[in-house]
């Protein structure tokens, strides 16, 4: 086992990939949010240069306004 193994890096604060490019990024913003019918959803994120490309939502509060909503029009 060498070193790397046995203590990885750890990276302070909040940090996410980038679904576009592929790197870390230490500002990552939410752009995609997939929900999951067992456990929680999982966010996706993107770098800011990226993130204005890729768009924003569904975020998990759009998919709440959306189910709140969805009765009303129903009836």
């Amino acid at each position: 086992m060498t070193a790397e193994e046995g203590f990885p890096t750890v990276l302070a604060g909040r940090v996410a990939l980038c679904i576009k490019c592929h790197t870390l990024t230490n500002v990552p913003v939410a752009v995609r949010w997939i929900q999951s019918n067992s456990g929680p959803g999982t966010t996706l994120y993107a770098c800011p240069d990226h993130a204005a490309e890729l768009g924003a939502g569904p975020t998990p509060d759009d998919v709440i306004r959306t189910r709140g909503t969805r009765g009303a029009d129903e009836t």
